[in-house]
């Protein structure tokens, strides 16, 4: 890597992730100056000569989203005005990728807008983290790595489970919904002789979800239920107690994004989980949830951009 024409920057949402990316790659980060006028209006800058440089940000466009965003949109248009040579964004987790589809009639599909709204103000490429769908990489028409968080939550269970003095043949991976099942699939396949099931469940309204059945085994196994994103905390909660009422040993639970809106993350270590585990994608101060590091990958996805080379096909989240 040429360590004199690229530069590390970050903005708001991720300061701790993107020291560990930093440490990590050798590079220094990059000075960001980030303010508000008195009416909220974002001012993004840097006093870093960026004239010719390829520029790396780590930005998750997470609580508050519309302003994380703003700030992102508004830093690479200064960059651009500053002559960057390359802008590349680093966003652990996508906002907004929940509305991906036109699911009743007059929705917007703002995953689209905000790809849209990314790449006139100037990106070259996107680095980002379990996308909820993968269609949202059709959004861009920039090269899109989406990472995997798979084989570390697959380290993560492995050690989990030794701990406790289980067999990975006694675990069942759990996928919350359909659309998880490939997360699912992946993680089973990561700890061997474990088994598969899935909870089969209706959305009557956003954020609120009604278990109608398990498809699997779960009858005294431990469960390990794993999702892209934890929000409010509500899908969570009806699956374990849907988990418990089917005979499960012990539910543990992975989500790849700990959004926790609402305080719902002390809800969460207030139920009969077992063990809750996240990622840095988004960064919270709750003791009690364990937090696996996205940031060897990221480093690694940055190495390999600017030298060359492979990463695992394990890594990509190839759906």
């Amino acid at each position: 890597m040429d360590k004199d024409n690229v530069l590390l920057f970050s903005l708001t949402a991720n300061p701790n992730l993107a020291k560990e990316v930093s440490e990590a790659l050798g590079l220094p980060l990059g000075n960001s100056q980030v303010s508000h006028f008195a009416d909220g209006e974002v001012m993004a800058r840097t006093a870093d000569n960026v004239r010719n440089k390829k520029i790396y940000i780590i930005q998750s466009t997470a609580t508050p989203v519309a302003e994380r965003l703003m700030e992102l949109l508004v830093f690479i248009d200064a960059l651009k005005k500053a002559k960057a040579k390359e802008i590349n964004l680093v966003i652990p987790y996508y906002g907004f990728c929940r509305q991906d589809r036109i699911a009743k009639r007059g929705e917007p599909i703002t995953a689209k807008l905000v790809a849209t709204l990314l790449e006139t103000v100037g990106i070259s490429r996107i680095i980002t983290m379990d996308l909820h769908t993968p269609q949202i990489q059709g959004f861009f028409s920039v090269p899109v790595d989406d990472l995997s968080p798979i084989p570390l939550f697959g380290q993560y269970y492995r050690r989990k489970l030794a701990e406790i003095g289980a067999k990975t043949r006694d675990v069942t991976v759990v996928s919350p919904d359909h659309g998880s099942i490939h997360r699912a699939r992946d993680l089973a396949s990561e700890l061997p002789d474990s088994q598969l099931a899935i909870i089969d469940k209706r959305r009557p309204a956003p954020n609120t979800a009604e278990v109608v059945n398990i498809v699997g085994d779960v009858k005294n196994r431990i469960c390990v239920m794993i999702d892209d994103i934890i929000d409010t905390g509500g899908t969570v909660l009806a699956s374990v107690e849907a988990l418990y009422a089917h005979g499960a040993k012990a539910v543990l639970v992975g989500g790849t994004h700990g959004v926790f809106s609402h305080d719902s993350g002390k809800a969460l270590l207030g139920s009969r989980i077992k063990d809750l585990v996240v990622t840095n994608s988004i960064e919270h101060d709750l003791p009690g949830i364990s937090v696996i590091s996205i940031a060897p990958m990221i480093s690694k996805m940055i190495e390999v951009s600017e030298d060359g080379g492979d990463i695992p096909d394990s890594w990509m989240a190839f759906y």
